[in-house]
């Protein structure tokens, strides 16, 4: 759990500071809506799944990709589930 947290905080740090880089306006909460849409991706697959067929998993190392990656990294999960 704690590996959980830690990643969740770094990788919030890391897209603030991204955003910040980039001038963007209010950093902090484009990178929470960033992670918290990946995470809503990988919760949609999941809801889905009895009606696509496609399964991924939510374990802690998928909730990470998804939330480090954002929709991009929902995605990328969901097309090496496929394959």
């Amino acid at each position: 759990m704690l590996f959980l947290f830690i990643g969740a905080v770094s990788t919030f740090l890391v897209f603030s500071f991204i955003h910040y880089a980039a001038k963007k306006k209010k950093p902090f909460k484009r990178a929470l809506i960033s992670m918290l849409l990946g995470l809503a991706v990988l919760i949609c697959v999941d809801l889905l799944s009895g009606l696509t067929g496609v399964y991924v998993p939510v374990t802690k190392l998928t909730l990470l990709v998804s939330a480090a990656g954002g929709v991009p990294g929902a995605a990328l999960l969901v097309l090496l589930s496929v394959l």
